[in-house]
């Protein structure tokens, strides 16, 4: 228990709400197993959840507990459904204890839907993977291209003034494009931009995602772009993240195992099945792992499910791939030993140490910073 904790936060920074697997879109990559199942969240799950978090926020003045609204799309529940699911979470978001945010493909997004992200203070995310020739595996269920339709709902919420992110997944077809790439996503106006390298996931493991060296050349060639970038233009959250690790660095903050702890991340799928450290591992099959299910809030508070986390067979193995991580990985003490997901997908358990994910989204941007400030210093 006591390692479990030293690893792993005793509360979460973030709870994920899955309130439908059901997508309106049928990307060729998609990892999700059951986004054919329409069965919406029932209330009572989003009020189980809503209990659980009172316990869970901060003290007041402290950063807000994150719900973020994920899994296939949740829009297609529609706003009134989706409203009805918010509704127990009010008290604690007017409070300033928790706000929401939502991951979507935006071809649902209207007023109404405006109104709603405006009116509850969500922070909006939006997939889109770059101009047409790079999205073209963003399709409808009929193979039609959903790019006009992502275009329109991101229209939208610049009309309404509704601020957003872009998270891009990068493949092998876009990797060696980062300029075009980063120019289109640029001008769509978001505040910050995500960079999701391809991954072995959930049931996308028919494609040979990219390399390490290309990853290297692709963060090489997104830090150069950032760099001829103005003051106001669109931050990249992956080097963000190492920006932050390399001021805590040179500050030698005290602190810095502790606030490097894992998010437990706990995942709360449609019927109230939850999943820790992964959002990838559920609705995912595996008797060996009694299907990674950690509990139900419908049974037992969410408090209680993450006090026991540390039994589960596959969080204690988890925790054995991160003590070899950092007795063999030079990069642990930047990404304190990555995903969960990406182990088990790319090696069918978590004992693990390095995955191709390691390379290409943790080593890669920093060896590409590393090079550039050598080659810098030795002109």
């Amino acid at each position: 228990m006591s390692r479990y904790f030293s690893r792993v936060d005793a509360r979460p920074r973030n709870l994920v709400m899955q309130p439908t697997g059901f997508c309106n879109l049928d990307c060729t990559y998609c990892y999700l197993p059951n986004r054919n199942d329409k069965t919406p969240m029932p209330v009572e799950v989003s009020e189980a959840v809503a209990r659980s978090a009172a316990a869970l926020v901060g003290p007041a003045g402290s950063k807000p507990l994150g719900v973020i609204w994920h899994a296939g799309e949740p829009l297609a529940l529609g706003t009134r459904r989706f409203t009805e699911l918010l509704q127990p979470f009010e008290s604690l978001r007017q409070a300033g204890r928790l706000e929401h945010a939502i991951q979507t493909n935006a071809t649902l997004i209207n007023d109404d839907w405006c109104d709603l992200f405006t009116n509850h203070g969500f922070r909006v995310g939006v997939s889109i993977d770059g101009p047409p020739d790079l999205s073209a595996r963003r399709v409808d269920r009929r193979g039609r291209p959903a790019f006009d339709r992502i275009l329109r709902g991101i229209d939208k919420l610049r009309e309404r003034e509704v601020p957003f992110s872009l998270i891009a997944v990068v493949s092998r077809e876009s990797i060696t494009h980062p300029g075009p790439l980063m120019d289109f996503l640029a001008d769509l106006g978001p505040v910050n931009i995500g960079l999701n390298i391809e991954e072995y996931e959930g049931v996308n493991t028919g494609r040979t995602p990219p390399t390490r060296e290309e990853a290297l050349t692709f963060w090489r060639r997104v830090i150069g772009w950032t760099r001829r970038q103005p003051a106001d233009a669109p931050s990249v959250r992956e080097l963000d993240r190492l920006g932050r690790y390399l001021r805590m660095t040179r500050t030698q903050r005290d602190d810095r195992a502790e606030r490097s702890r894992i998010d437990p991340l706990p995942t709360i799928s449609k019927n109230g099945d939850v999943y820790l450290l992964s959002p990838e591992l559920a609705g995912i099959n595996d008797q060996a792992y009694q299907d990674f299910r950690a509990g139900n809030v419908l049974e037992q508070p969410l408090t209680a499910i993450l006090d026991g986390a540390y039994r589960l067979r596959y969080v204690e193995e988890f925790l054995d791939g991160l003590d070899e991580c950092e007795l063999t990985c030079e990069f642990f003490d930047y990404c304190r030993g990555s995903q969960a997901g990406n182990r088990y997908f790319e090696h069918h358990t978590f004992t693990k140490s390095e995955t191709n994910y390691c390379r290409v989204a943790e080593q890669a941007p920093v060896l590409a910073l590393a090079d550039i400030i050598h080659q810098e210093e030795s002109a």
